[in-house]
């Protein structure tokens, strides 16, 4: 099988449109024709250096399709099914799986995380996946933990947020701060992630949702998903007019969404004592971050989320149908559609701000 794909040669360099070739499938593995893939900034870290990846490599991590051929020993996913891959296709069985770690999975070793032995060949030259996935690609294998069925009804298209901004935002309320029913949330940075925590605090129950952002045009998205106040993030006396509208306490959840320098003191500054902090942006591992010590205090809880508590096989299938049912909306965070072709333009509107998703489109 001969089909065209992203690939990244050389870090600092753009993307190539190559054709590709594979190797038969595995008897646990499953061959994904892929419709959709979300352009997300792990994929821009990867370009720049920021996130170590081996090369060459096709990059994209957040991608839907069809179910194409199935290994051997693959069960309960048939050919045509539509899917969402999953970057942690995690077993369930071992011991960071039991205690609800499954990003910590031990089946999937470090030098996994970047895939299994090259399924992806140009001419005789092995070609690297990206996180399990690979979905700047016409084409993908991934193991059969790694594509999660959907009902067919959810737009490809759509379906491919779940994979990371929507599952990261969303599982970050619902699964690692477990905000509740009535509760106060302030989310700092209202990009893909941002926003997903805002649709989250809703779903849950939230009473009041603060979103908080550098541009209005983000903070009007915050509001069309569910933000009761928004704020720009350098407006005077800001933890003022937080506690203000939290009788004078703070939020009880601060999610930190913005990128942690600067974004996480401020995150800290909004919440009660006794609040829950869940951070979820990131900068490089060995970079100090300065913190106002105090700040820590009053029995805060400071939380690092990677995926929002990723339990794929079981999020999926209920994120679709929120959507299906009108409680999540995937449509609206969608700026642009483009073809595989254009993919560097849509990294080019990535950097310039310009966007919260640019979906790649395989049939474009």
């Amino acid at each position: 099988m001969t089909f065209q794909a992203a690939v990244l040669r050389n870090v600092g360099a753009p993307l190539v449109i190559e054709p590709l070739n594979m190797r038969s499938l595995e008897a646990d593995e499953v061959l994904v024709r892929m419709h959709a893939a979300g352009v997300c900034h792990t994929d821009h870290e990867a370009m720049t250096g920021s996130f170590a990846t081996p090369l060459p490599t096709v990059l994209g991590h957040e991608g839907a399709g069809v179910v194409e051929a199935v290994g051997a020993n693959v069960a309960g996913l048939a050919i045509g099914d539509h899917v969402v891959c999953t970057i942690y296709p995690s077993c369930g069985g071992c011991f960071y799986c039991r205690r609800t770690l499954p990003m910590l999975c031990e089946s999937l070793p470090s030098a996994a995380r970047h895939g299994p032995a090259p399924a992806l060949m140009s001419g005789k030259t092995p070609i690297h996946s990206f996180l399990n996935v690979s979905s700047f690609a016409e084409y993908c294998i991934v193991p059969q933990r790694g594509a999660i069925r959907i009902p067919r009804e959810v737009p490809l298209d759509c379906a491919c947020l779940l994979g990371c901004a929507v599952i990261t935002g969303v599982g970050a309320v619902l699964r690692v701060a477990q905000v509740q029913l009535g509760e106060s949330v302030a989310v700092v940075g209202c990009g893909a992630v941002g926003l997903n925590v805002v649709q989250g605090a809703k779903i849950a129950g939230a009473e009041i949702v603060i979103a908080i952002d550098r541009s209005q045009q983000k903070l009007a998205r915050a509001r069309g998903l569910g933000a009761t106040h928004t704020f720009l993030a350098d407006e005077e006396f800001l933890a003022d007019k937080i506690r203000s509208l939290t009788g004078g306490r703070g939020v009880d959840h601060g999610f930190e969404a913005a990128g942690i320098i600067g974004s996480l003191q401020a995150t800290l500054d909004y919440t009660r004592p006794g609040a829950t902090v869940t951070i979820l942006g990131k900068t490089a591992p060995d970079r100090q971050i300065p913190l106002r010590f105090g700040s820590l205090m009053g029995e805060r809880r400071i939380l690092r989320s990677s995926l929002g508590g990723a339990r794929a096989a079981d999020d999926f299938p209920v994120y679709a149908r929120a959507y299906l049912e009108g409680r999540l909306k995937l449509d609206e965070q969608i700026d642009s559609r483009l073809p595989l072709a254009s993919i560097n333009t849509a990294f080019d509107e990535m950097r310039q701000g310009n966007v919260v998703r640019t979906v790649i489109m395989m049939n474009q």
